[in-house]
């Protein structure tokens, strides 16, 4: 089963996922992981699955700063596999396929909603709140489930 929004099976590089696996297993060693996920982001620069784990070891290591770069270019990775702008603030219903979940359309989504996240414990709380008006926009089923962080922003 696969376990990243908008990632279709199969869309990690052997030699990559090797790489992955390794970073997981050696999660405790903050420097072996940064530099295992890190290797395999300068082996397979447009494999999504590497930007969604980076961004998710820098924010549970607190490593906020980092997780929002790498979250960033995410978006721009995805915005231009799946051929739309990389800017959310112009994006609408129309700017691409919104609804395809095995695309990076989705996995824009969800990386938004990980930004919005990111802002929000960063204490840019206006920024947070921008992104998940844009989220619930483009993702009006909730299918990334944005509305948990905007629960959470709204507290």
């Amino acid at each position: 089963m696969n376990v990243i929004p908008g990632i279709a099976e199969g869309a990690v590089p052997p030699g990559v996922a090797d790489w992955l696996a390794q970073a997981v297993a050696s999660y405790h060693n903050t420097e072996r992981t940064e530099f295992l996920l890190c290797t395999a982001q300068a082996l397979a620069p447009g494999c999504l699955p590497v930007y969604f784990s980076l961004y998710k070891f820098y924010f549970y290591k607190r490593m906020l700063p980092q997780a929002e770069e790498v979250a960033l270019r995410a978006l721009d990775i995805a915005a231009s596999q799946g051929g739309f702008s990389p800017d959310w603030n112009g994006l609408d219903a129309h700017s691409t396929d919104w609804h395809r979940v095995d695309a990076p359309q989705h996995f824009y989504l969800f990386t938004l909603k990980a930004l919005a996240f990111i802002r929000l414990r960063r204490g840019q709380r206006a920024a947070s709140h921008a992104i998940l008006a844009k989220l619930q926009e483009l993702d009006p089923l909730d299918t990334v489930g944005g509305s948990v962080i905007r629960d959470l922003a709204a507290r």
